[in-house]
């Protein structure tokens, strides 16, 4: 379909019925701006003589999904598009949780939006809600519906109470769009399973081992230990079919045009429930390719800026977060990059950087975290990161072996440390983590833990050692101290902010108990939470805490993500040091102590990165000021200064 072509059918399908329609006329304005880079990635990935009628199908899906989106949703697309990029905001602080352990369903954390509000957060991303498996489901990621909610957490009107309110709350809600899978159980994979060749096609199944056998030779093993192999012979259809991550979770084959239209329909289904970000699980996994490891290949990015481009279109007021747990360099890449950049997703999560803290906990050091961050590729200036210490999934090594060798370590007994400190193999070490994932073999595994279990308040605890639980608090706030200055949208795990620790109750479940990330998984102890401003306590404290920080962030302009980040170099291998400046005036710098003892730092230094003392520094955290008469020399194990120019 040529130019020429394009122009004549919006001329008569779009354009001329726009006039007496605002919302009308801007989708057909967004689709003439979109139109060529979507036809041409379409094309790209779709050669137009295989597919002739495809792509007319997906102008025609597009106007029907923007025609069933609500006048309400249809608004508040247009005001976020006046308001530019509104995710980069100080103002957004993030929570993440299981609805059903937080408050026991969807109308439980409506009932709770006010914790929220007293603690400052205002963006929540709810654990996948929807229908899926009543056995192993991978924690809700096997779907068996995409717009559909599964009893456990309520009903569709709840969700659409629950969006409701905080949109009048101005609070933003991010939900999980599976779009590498689905379950077995999904209606496809059933008419598949009937024997329907049309929604064979829309898996990758084979009825003999010969093309899955030459994509074994290069694909990987996401789970070894309990789902070696990337496929699984289905009896009733008697095919093989790829599952890369569990035998459940059938891979789809976006090789098939009828498939993009069909997820992108269950997407914007989603969509128009009232979700403000997607989180796009396993997005770097959607293109798969024989002679390869079928990861972060171009025409996943593609597909990808396919998916981004059709959603601005119908849904401008919605953003993609790419999931896509990889290297820092791969990371980067989802922003887009040549002629997609900044067309791809509008956030990632931060993942390297998130290990870089937990290296530098076990380490008390910050030499690969500086190494690391130095080398990492700048970002679009219109993406954002999301900051997390820890989410509900495991902590992967994901570190780059040559910035470890740089540093002059050993990338394989580095790693293998790491596991040993967080994994309770070192009688010495504070943390009481399980091992996840383990390869012998390799030596590779992955790390579970609760943050506070994690940095030693659970063993402190045990130990009723006063002063090693005062030291876990401070890891644990300053760790969220760092990611609520660093730049992006912080995402605090519920229960961290108030020290939850490990639950081990999943051992006792028959479908979690080989899954050790269900430790990390816990409930929402309201019992202390109750507590909280009435007694002193560590989770007391936490809270105080970071309620402080979250006020702090949200009141310094500065905080908000215009790629305003500096990293400086410290001749103190402890210390981490950055800074954050909208204006020369309007500037915060962030000083961060990594190791157990008092660590000394230097008027030069200070005067040296721009904090100068002539004019006098205040600690926004604390409030204390320094200048020349009264500088600053030491920072205590484990603390965190903002300091800004009086």
């Amino acid at each position: 379909m040529n130019q020429t072509t394009i122009h004549q059918l919006m001329a008569t399908k779009w354009i001329a019925n726009a006039e007496s329609n605002e919302h009308f006329h801007g989708f057909s304005m967004r689709l003439a701006t979109n139109i060529t880079l979507v036809k041409d990635l379409f094309f790209a990935l779709y050669p137009e003589k295989k597919h002739p009628a495809s792509f007319e199908k997906l102008l025609k899906v597009l106007e029907q999904l923007f025609n069933a989106r609500s006048t309400a949703l249809k608004n508040q697309d247009l005001e976020r598009l006046r308001e530019g990029n509104w995710y980069q905001s100080e103002q957004i602080v993030g929570m993440q949780l299981y609805a059903d352990r937080f408050n026991k369903n969807l109308n439980g954390v409506t009932q709770k939006l006010s914790y929220f509000d007293d603690l400052g957060v205002n963006f929540l991303h709810l654990m996948p809600i929807t229908t899926r498996p009543k056995g192993a489901n991978d924690g809700g990621y096997a779907v068996n519906a995409y717009d559909k909610i599964d009893p456990t957490f309520g009903t569709a009107a709840d969700l659409l109470d629950l969006t409701a309110k905080m949109r009048s709350k101005k609070m933003y809600l991010m939900l999980d769009f599976v779009v590498n899978h689905t379950s077995n159980e999904f209606p496809w994979a059933k008419k598949a399973i009937a024997g329907e060749a049309k929604y064979q096609n829309y898996y990758y199944t084979y009825p003999n081992r010969e093309i899955p056998n030459e994509f074994e030779k290069s694909l990987p093993e996401i789970f070894p230990e309990t789902s070696p192999g990337n496929f699984t012979y289905n009896a009733a259809m008697q095919r093989w079919v790829m599952t890369v991550f569990n035998s459940y979770q059938w891979d789809l084959n976006y090789t098939n045009p009828e498939v993009f239209i069909a997820m992108f329909t269950n997407l914007m289904h989603l969509v128009n429930l009232g979700v403000d970000v997607v989180r796009f699980d396993a997005l770097a996994f959607l293109w798969k390719k024989i002679g390869t490891d079928s990861q972060n290949l171009p025409e996943a990015h593609q597909l990808i800026a396919l998916f981004r481009l059709c959603l601005q279109i119908v849904a401008p007021g919605t953003v993609l977060l790419a999931e896509a747990i990889v290297a820092p360099k791969q990371i980067v890449k989802y922003f887009g990059q040549g002629n997609l950049e900044g067309n791809e997703c509008e956030i990632a999560y931060n993942a390297t950087f998130m290990a870089l803290l937990w290296n530098s906990i076990a380490t008390r050091k910050t030499l690969l975290l500086h190494q690391s961050l130095a080398h990492l590729p700048k970002k679009p200036a219109e993406a954002t990161w999301i900051n997390y210490i820890r989410c509900h999934d495991d902590i992967g090594l994901g570190f780059e072996d040559q910035h470890i060798y740089d540093i002059g370590w050993s990338a394989p007994e580095h790693r293998k440390f790491l596991l040993d400190y967080y994994c309770q193999r070192l009688d010495w070490s504070p943390a009481k983590g399980l091992l996840y994932m383990y390869n012998p073999n390799s030596g590779d595994g992955r790390i579970t833990g609760s943050a506070a279990s994690l940095l030693g308040l659970e063993k402190a605890l045990l130990q009723k050692d006063t002063t090693k639980i005062a030291q876990a608090i401070k890891k644990i706030t300053m760790l969220h101290a760092i990611i609520l200055s660093f730049g992006g949208i912080p995402m605090i795990y519920a229960g961290d902010e108030i020290g939850t620790l490990n639950d081990y109750s999943f051992l006792k479940e028959k479908d979690k108990k080989e899954d050790s990330r269900w430790v990390n998984r816990p409930f929402q102890n309201w019992q202390t939470i109750n507590t909280l401003g009435k007694k002193d306590s560590p989770a007391n404290q936490i809270y105080a805490t970071i309620k402080n920080l979250i006020a702090i962030r949200k009141k310094h302009t500065v905080f908000a993500d215009q790629n305003n980040f500096k990293l400086h170099y410290s001749p103190n291998p402890h210390l981490f040091i950055y800074q954050r400046a909208a204006t020369t005036a309007d500037t915060i710098w962030i000083i961060c102590n990594f190791n157990d003892t008092r660590e000394t730092i230097t008027s030069t230094f200070l005067e040296g990165i721009g904090c100068n003392l002539n004019h006098g520094i205040k600690d926004l955290i604390t409030k204390k000021t320094y200048s020349k008469k009264k500088p600053l020399h030491q920072l205590d194990p484990f603390e965190i200064l903002w300091l800004k120019l009086i």
